[in-house]
């Protein structure tokens, strides 16, 4: 065996945040044309608008695709979460459990400092 660490080391957090952003990304794509809209009066050109309308309409045909992958890796993103801080738990429960089962030791001999 390598004498390097053998622990397995996944960063919780990290990942939480990391399906947190990519939702977010989504939401962002998914508003597009609201963003071009609002922007329609200081672009001044109808033509500049007009192409920034026609690359929205291109783009959420390719933008689907792009969400329901976004989708599926923020919901391994969340399973990985989950199913780990469940096997933490577990282990946790398992390891509290067979230290009670020990319970505490006798001293051979009856053992004490009774005084007689």
């Amino acid at each position: 065996m390598g004498k390097g660490k053998s622990d397995l080391a996944i960063p919780l957090s990290e990942l939480e945040d990391y399906g947190r952003k990519l939702r977010s990304i989504k939401e962002r794509l998914n508003h597009t044309k609201k963003m071009f809209e609002s922007y329609k009066d200081d672009v001044g050109s109808g033509t500049v608008y007009d192409a920034l309308d026609d690359f929205e309409s291109n783009w959420h045909d390719g933008r689907e695709d792009i969400t329901k992958q976004i989708d599926s890796l923020a919901d391994m993103s969340d399973t990985v979460v989950r199913e780990f801080k469940k096997l933490d738990d577990d282990l946790a429960k398992k390891a509290k459990d067979a230290v009670r089962q020990e319970g505490p030791q006798q001293q051979p001999g009856g053992g004490g400092n009774k005084a007689d």
